[in-house]
């Protein structure tokens, strides 16, 4: 009898392994209408092939060694990334759990039973009123996989991993790149101010000169209070400047992890890229840029969750085992003929539940849908913010040019003026336009500049350099 029951069993377990061998949940392949493999960013001067600069490291990109540091000690200090590296570690032990989900489950206890008996029971027709039970059990159970769910469940655990891996990537690319912008938006800032020092040096020497020219009565009152107020508006710009790098200094200081203090720092011209700004073929982009990785992952766990749902229709099998000593008397509750034991296999279909199966399949291939188009949408953002780097790389590189040459020609008019007004050949006002337009030029030509700089980080991060 014994072995007819093992045999059964046995017979249960093969019918199992080869339905699970037949029904398996589908397998998660890229679809080729989301992923371009080409046309993806616009590109007229690189060529398409060459090797993409996120390939190198932000250690030989960024060569000021001062920024250098600030990027170590904000990869190690920034709350973000801390944040994120816990994530990771949450992620972690659900990949655990998800492995586990094929070990059968094991439980065990102890149990006292009292019951009072009825006067119209067998047992008290029998002269018993009460009765104690003892038993000590542990039960066994384990589920076959049959329709993949397992598989999917753990697949799932396993995207959900990689996805907080990804983001965890994606914010040091993001941290790295941001401190790098300020950074140099702080040189530009100092850059501007040491100009417009020099620009209150040289108005307060210019006051003192029409005062002169006034007392000698080659200028009027006018002219003195023109280049006054020149004065007083090269002061006011030196506070807003002087305000800008408080804020910049503060921003800087939060994404190194630090209170807001006052950071040290190289200048503007002493900055040099000498990587070549190459974006490689636009299929480069999904191994790079990792918030790419982070969306497709996203997809990989609603598809896979998609097919937990779906075998929730199909029948489960699960098999039970029970075992341990059972007694009456206490006193005989590790006898060896109080040993129990029973197995028991069970297949269960679902028929009626109120429709919660029907509604979970629906509710998770919408969820697939739509993160299937927010990696659409992911794609689409990154070729875009390639694109724009591109231009606006290319465009300050003309710009720098062009505000050069302005620069140029407004010094010398400046100089001109002043000289043909010390001859009396031109009036006064002409002098504070020129002036007044040299300081503009030479100003936008460092946020020109910084803007070319800032260009190339942000080309580095679009193109998901950083993270390596």
């Amino acid at each position: 009898m014994k072995l007819l029951y093992k045999s059964k069993f046995l017979l249960v377990g093969m019918i199992a392994l080869s339905l699970q061998s037949c029904f398996v949940a589908k397998d998660y392949k890229r679809s080729e209408d989301v992923v371009p493999s080409k046309n993806l960013f616009r590109t007229d001067e690189l060529p398409q092939d060459s090797l993409s600069m996120a390939e190198v490291s932000w250690r030989e990109l960024f060569t000021d060694p001062v920024l250098g540091e600030y990027i170590e000690n904000g990869l190690q200090n920034n709350l973000d990334v801390r944040i994120a590296l816990q994530q990771i570690i949450a992620a972690e032990a659900y990949v655990k759990q998800g492995k586990a989900g094929y070990l059968p489950t094991l439980d065990a206890g102890a149990r006292v039973t009292h019951q009072e008996y009825s006067k119209n029971s067998q047992a008290a027709l029998g002269g018993l009123n009460s009765g104690d039970a003892y038993e000590i059990a542990a039960t066994a159970s384990w589920e076959a996989d049959i329709w993949g769910k397992i598989r999917s469940n753990s697949r799932a655990f396993d995207a959900s991993y990689l996805q907080s891996v990804a983001a965890h990537q994606t914010i040091k690319t993001r941290l790295i790149s941001d401190i790098a912008t300020t950074y140099y938006q702080l040189l530009a800032l100092d850059e501007q101010r040491l100009v417009t020092m020099e620009t209150i040096s040289a108005r307060e020497e210019a006051l003192e000169t029409t005062i002169a020219l006034k007392d000698a009565g080659n200028l009027t009152e006018v002219g003195v209070k023109q280049t006054e107020a020149q004065l007083y508006t090269a002061k006011a710009l030196l506070l807003d400047i002087e305000n800008q790098i408080r804020l910049q200094e503060n921003s800087l200081s939060i994404l190194l992890g630090e209170a807001p203090q006052g950071k040290e720092r190289t200048t503007l011209n002493e900055q040099e890229i000498t990587t070549d700004l190459n974006t490689g073929v636009p299929a480069e982009l999904l191994k790079n840029r990792p918030d790419l990785k982070e969306a497709e992952f996203n997809l990989i766990n609603a598809f896979e969750l998609t097919n937990v749902a779906r075998s929730n229709f199909y029948p489960s099998l699960q098999l039970t085992a029970t075992g341990g000593l059972q007694s009456l008397d206490i006193e005989k509750l590790f006898d060896v003929n109080s040993l129990f034991a029973n197995l028991v296999g069970s297949l269960a279909q679902p028929i009626l539940n109120k429709r919660r199966i029907r509604t979970e399949f629906e509710v998770s291939q919408a969820r697939q849908e739509q993160a299937k188009l927010n990696f659409q949408y992911a794609l689409l953002i990154a070729g875009k913010e390639v694109s724009d780097a591109l231009y606006a790389y290319q465009f300050n590189t003309d710009k720098i040019d062009v505000k050069t040459k302005e620069f140029e020609a407004y010094t010398d008019a400046t100089r001109y003026s002043e000289e043909l007004l010390d001859n009396g050949l031109v009036n006064y006002l002409e002098v504070i336009i020129a002036r007044q337009n040299s300081l503009n030029s030479q100003l936008n030509l460092i946020d020109a500049r910084f803007n070319q700089l800032a260009s190339v980080v942000e080309l580095y991060r679009a193109l998901g350099g950083g993270w390596q």
